[in-house]
């Protein structure tokens, strides 16, 4: 386990925060672009050895302080019946859920074998991971998770989706049970925390977000408490103002660029890690204006004391997108580390 994350989880003072990008085993790196031209991608999430093998490259590369689970969060949807292949046009389910078709949907038994393989590459990725780095794991968001079941992506307006919540309600008795079990699996392989990533959440506002979606997040924190991380993307602040979520078990969250880190780091009542949140399309620009925004980035958060930067796990705001640098990415890793040391 690396002791700059367990230190995060625990909110213990640091001067140097632990480092993990989100997608940081992906498109833009060579170690991964090799593997894909052998494997298809379906094959390098679905085989153990080889999601462990795609995990290993950015930790040993870049010297990440984590590596994360590779896989995919749309596998429970295929799972629960609806089909899924990777094409030259993204991924692509083998219906669009519709009240007419949700019996479709299996069990969570029939469902969860098609899971397992998760819990293996997990293992694997355990085994082959150097002691002194920690190894999370990650599941899609349920709103999320239905979105992409309605919609085919998280695109567009989302339109459908907004305006059937009670599908998504019925959905949802299938799928947060599963997300639960799903949850178990990676940490019975070995995870320390388990990220619930919920892209599409930001699309909403807060208030649908309270009255439809915060109570199934709650509840798949209660089930493993303080051991979930919860990432939204585009969502502010004031969708984390209740009392049940402040009170919560979640154990701590990311957020993306769109927020001020050092407010969120700031917060008296805030609970776990902070992950994020450099903007990750400043990582294209010519090294010196890339050292320049990153400096920029790194100035007000190292204004603050070591007890409001407790639980920082530095990284990028969303996720390290295709044709990054890579040596933007192992710059950005030692600037962290020599400003935080």
């Amino acid at each position: 386990m690396n002791l700059r994350f367990q230190n995060a989880i625990n909110k213990i003072p640091q001067v140097t925060p632990p480092i993990w990008m989100m997608r940081q085993a992906g498109r833009y790196h060579g170690h991964y672009q090799k593997l894909r031209s052998k494997y298809s991608f379906m094959d390098l999430c679905k085989t153990p050895e080889l999601a462990a093998q795609v995990a290993f490259g950015p930790v040993e590369d870049f010297d990440f302080d984590l590596a994360i689970l590779f896989s995919d969060l749309l596998f429970p949807l295929e799972a629960l019946g609806m089909g899924l292949a990777y094409t030259d046009h993204g991924p692509q389910l083998g219906f669009s859920l519709r009240e007419e078709n949700i019996h479709r949907l299996v069990s969570v038994e029939e469902a969860l074998p098609h899971l397992e393989f998760q819990k293996e590459a997990m293992s694997l990725t355990r085994e082959g991971l150097s002691k002194e780095k920690s190894l999370i794991g990650f599941v899609g968001g349920p709103w999320t998770l239905f979105v992409y079941a309605c919609e085919g992506s998280h695109a567009g307006a989302l339109t459908y989706s907004m305006v059937h919540p009670h599908l998504y309600q019925e959905f949802s008795k299938k799928m947060v049970p599963l997300l639960e079990k799903n949850i178990r699996l990676q940490f019975e392989g070995g995870a320390e925390v388990v990220m619930v990533l919920d892209t599409a959440c930001g699309e909403v506002s807060p208030s649908f977000f309270k009255n439809n979606l915060e109570n199934d997040l709650i509840s798949l924190a209660q089930k493993f408490p303080h051991r979930l991380g919860y990432y939204s993307k585009g969502s502010n602040l004031d969708f984390f103002t209740s009392a049940a979520w402040k009170n919560s078990a979640w154990g701590g969250q990311g957020y993306d660029h769109r927020i001020s880190l050092q407010r969120v780091l700031s917060l008296k009542d805030r609970k776990g890690l902070v992950q994020g949140n450099f903007d990750q399309r400043l990582l294209f620009a010519d090294t010196p204006l890339f050292e320049k925004y990153l400096h920029e980035y790194l100035s007000p958060i190292k204004e603050l004391s070591l007890e409001e930067r407790s639980g920082w796990v530095c990284g990028v705001g969303h996720g390290v997108l295709p044709k990054t640098p890579e040596e933007n990415v192992r710059k950005f890793v030692e600037t962290v580390r020599e400003v935080f040391r």
